[in-house]
């Protein structure tokens, strides 16, 4: 098992910046991926950035830039910066932990990034 500990999320007004945080504790060794995915109100869930223990990122499309994932210096710690924000990046935004060996994935409860004036 696999336990996800996201925070940070909280109102922002348009172009503000945010950055999350989520910690991954337990059965955590192995090669592994951990990232970002967002669902917004009536949409399905998507995925917003990964980042693989071996170094390579990936983005949603969306992003354009305006995101950066990146690792703590624990380990299992992940942070997600987002400048430039949107209301349409108005969200929860939950934290993901995928075993590359098992093939289990993990899900935080999730933290809510509400962008508007």
């Amino acid at each position: 098992q696999v336990q996800l500990v996201e925070s940070g999320g909280r109102s922002v007004q348009p172009g503000g910046s945010l950055t999350l945080s989520c910690t991954a504790s337990g059965s955590t060794s192995g090669r592994s991926v951990m990232g970002w995915y967002r669902q917004a109100p009536g949409k399905e869930r998507e995925m917003v950035a990964s980042l693989f223990d071996t170094g390579p990122k990936t983005y949603g499309d969306f992003v354009r830039g305006r995101f950066t994932i990146s690792r703590g210096n624990a380990e299992n710690t992940v942070y997600l910066r987002m400048n430039s924000l949107e209301p349409e990046d108005t969200a929860v935004y939950y934290c993901n932990f995928r075993s590359l060996i098992t093939r289990l994935e993990y899900w935080g409860q999730g933290t809510q990034v509400f962008v508007s004036s």
